[in-house]
């Protein structure tokens, strides 16, 4: 599959687990929820590598990078996530994790040696501003209140350790690991680490059969976590953590499309100005060509489509 259409699947997918996500909130403890989601999430990939007879024990020199990837992508980011919901509207949140491609190009100059990327940089502050519009109003009720510094550290801290999965993943890559492979295994000691965080903190371990509930499971965990987590992941591996992180400024663009559509949300003027703002961040980061070019030609020349490489 072509670079562009992983890009796209990830965006629509990642940007319509919102709804999952609602569907889940009540009935069951929230970590719960999340192992649940990534233990059958693992399931579904090991299952699928043994069907393909790829399945296969991690090697001594993968599994302290696969123990890594476990906590930094699928247990402490979304811990973190988790309490700073408690703290701050999800707008603000969302507004954090779109740092994550700053984060993944300084984590890529800190550890690997990596050229710090104009491009990425400049389409990450777009795409960045281009929210604080989107989300404004949420931003500016919660900055007014004093428990939000505690919420803003943990949303940044949730970033911070999503773009170290990143780097893991893409450091496995480049030894012959495929993130199906590694995605199974991280997931799977993800989901039990959390699921050993729940059972610490007295959470009780029930299950919601309902149809709502199991629909939003089955989504966030197949179509969610499968397929979202390894389409974003071989983007990761092929263009760099840095580029491949932009999905992040996309997801809540598509939230916002979506709740539009069913729970009537009103485009403003700001709202629109911050759209344009992320349109313009993703052309910088992925026009072929020089930057000066991508800022020249964009939006006046409609009949040159923008392709990843």
């Amino acid at each position: 599959m072509t670079n562009a259409w992983l890009y796209l699947l990830t965006v629509l997918i990642w940007g319509t687990t919102w709804i999952a996500l609602k569907l889940q909130i009540g009935s069951v403890p929230i970590p719960w929820s999340i192992a649940y989601r990534f233990w059958l999430a693992a399931a579904v990939l090991l299952a699928w590598l043994a069907i393909r007879r790829q399945w296969r024990w991690p090697t001594r020199q993968i599994a302290p990078l696969l123990l890594c990837q476990g906590l930094c992508l699928f247990c402490l980011n979304f811990m973190c996530f988790l309490h700073a919901s408690q703290w701050v509207a999800s707008g603000l949140v969302a507004v954090c994790f779109s740092t994550a491609p700053l984060w993944n190009a300084l984590n890529g100059r800190v550890f690997q040696g990596k050229a710090l990327s104009g491009r990425v940089m400049l389409g990450a502050a777009l795409g960045l501003a281009g929210l604080l519009l989107l989300f404004g109003g949420e931003v500016a009720k919660d900055l007014a209140r004093p428990q939000t510094l505690w919420g803003l550290g943990l949303a940044m801290a949730g970033t911070y350790c999503f773009s170290l999965g990143n780097l893991l993943s893409g450091a496995m890559q480049k030894q012959g690991q495929t993130p199906l492979q590694t995605n199974a295994w991280a997931m799977l000691i993800g989901a039990t680490v959390i699921a050993g965080y729940a059972l610490a903190t007295g959470q009780p371990m029930n299950f919601d059969v309902s149809a709502h509930y199991v629909g939003a499971w089955l989504y966030l965990a197949i179509p969610g976590s499968v397929i979202g987590f390894t389409a974003y992941l071989t983007l990761v591996g092929r263009m760099g953590a840095d580029r491949a992180a932009y999905c992040t400024v996309l997801f809540p663009v598509v939230a916002l499309n979506v709740s539009a559509l069913v729970e009537g949300y009103a485009w403003t003027m700001p709202a629109l100005l911050g759209l344009a703002l992320v349109a313009a961040g993703n052309v910088v980061v992925f026009w072929k060509g020089s930057l000066a070019s991508a800022l020249q030609r964009w939006p006046f020349r409609r009949e040159r489509s923008l392709r990843l490489p």
